[in-house]
């Protein structure tokens, strides 16, 4: 019964590519390439060989010139390649190793070698991909842990003010949509979108008398008000060494700050203030003033988008004035799929 696995062999004698597929397609699939660009062209399709026995003097592009280009694409660069080869010299071999190569077969071929290092090398690839596939999936189950962990810190941030939850769900989206229109870093937007939800769980620092309060806050009450980005800051603490965590810690310290300097608790100014507080603070705003509150009624989209376009270069940065434009389709899309519950 054949195994599943394919090895593509690479020689530009058709010869030499008989005998090595005799001896092996009882137990494998054989592609073949009687030259170096056939092979590339091979392993960049879909799917691609599970190991390559590559020639080294070749015609055109030689082995050590396929390997070293399999090696540099993404696509092909976890293939294991064997030489398969008349060199005998210590110099070429260590050239082999040295582009990529896992092993040296020499000619001519002794069948026992082949098969025990064609098994070795596509058992050992398979466990690899094994064990990568087992991380992945371990890391993605610790991301989706951490996003709710925070998400769960965020509610309780904005809890007492506001119970619904959908604000916090609301904004980091928003805050991530608006971002990947500056940005295509996937993973540093995927930690964007974890880490926002805790931006104002410094608020459960502040007194009821203040957070609850319903007329206007008095010039001691707002300076009290004020520190929460700090409370938020000290309640992360310092043993930040996750990307999310040290960006929930920017978040958190820097949402409330403004481009021309007038924000708080740092006032700090420009490009002075993180990249993904200021993100934040635009997508907290269009959330906040598009929304219902008990003491305030949900401005319309075009008034919300009205006011903040005349605060780019004031409260919030000129350089994110195209992207939020060029996000509020998708924003308003999140928006109806996640309203306010009341009542």
């Amino acid at each position: 019964m054949k195994d599943e696995a394919t090895v593509l062999v690479v020689d530009d004698a058709i010869e030499n590519i008989m005998i090595i597929e005799a001896l092996l397609e009882q137990e494998y699939c054989i592609l073949s390439a009687e030259n170096g660009q056939r092979a590339i062209d091979i392993c960049l399709s879909s799917p691609p060989p599970d190991l390559i026995l590559l020639d080294v003097m070749m015609p055109g592009l030689n082995g050590f010139e396929v390997c070293r280009r399999l090696k540099s694409d993404p696509r092909s660069a976890k293939i294991p390649v064997i030489f398969v080869t008349s060199y005998s010299d210590k110099e070429a071999e260590a050239q082999g190793f040295k582009e990529g190569a896992v092993d040296f077969i020499p000619k001519p071929i002794d069948n026992n070698v082949l098969n025990s290092r064609v098994k070795t090398h596509i058992n050992l690839s398979k466990t690899e991909r094994f064990l990568e596939t087992k991380v992945q999936q371990r890391t993605e189950e610790l991301m989706q842990t951490q996003s709710e962990v925070l998400y769960a810190l965020g509610r309780a941030g904005e809890f007492k003010d506001n119970d619904t939850g959908a604000h916090v769900y609301r904004m980091s989206h928003f805050a991530k949509i608006i971002a990947s229109k500056v940005i295509q870093n996937k993973e540093w937007l995927d930690s964007l979108l974890i880490a926002s939800p805790i931006h104002d769980i410094g608020k459960i620092g502040i007194p009821d008398a203040i957070l609850l309060k319903e007329g206007p806050l008095d010039i001691e009450e707002w300076k009290i008000m004020k520190t929460h980005p700090q409370v938020g800051n000290q309640i992360i603490g310092d043993q930040n060494r996750s990307e999310v965590m040290s960006l929930a810690k920017e978040i958190t310290l820097g949402h409330h700050e403004k481009w021309d300097g007038s924000g708080y608790p740092l006032g700090l100014k420009g490009e002075d203030i993180p990249f993904s507080a200021r993100v934040v603070a635009l997508a907290d705003v269009f959330d906040a003033l598009t929304s219902e509150r008990p003491y305030k009624k949900a401005w319309s989209v075009d008034q919300a988008v009205k006011h903040i376009d005349e605060s780019f270069g004031q409260h919030f940065d000129p350089i994110l004035a195209k992207p939020f434009h060029e996000a509020l389709s998708e924003m308003l899309v999140v928006k109806e799929a996640f309203k306010d519950v009341t009542g």
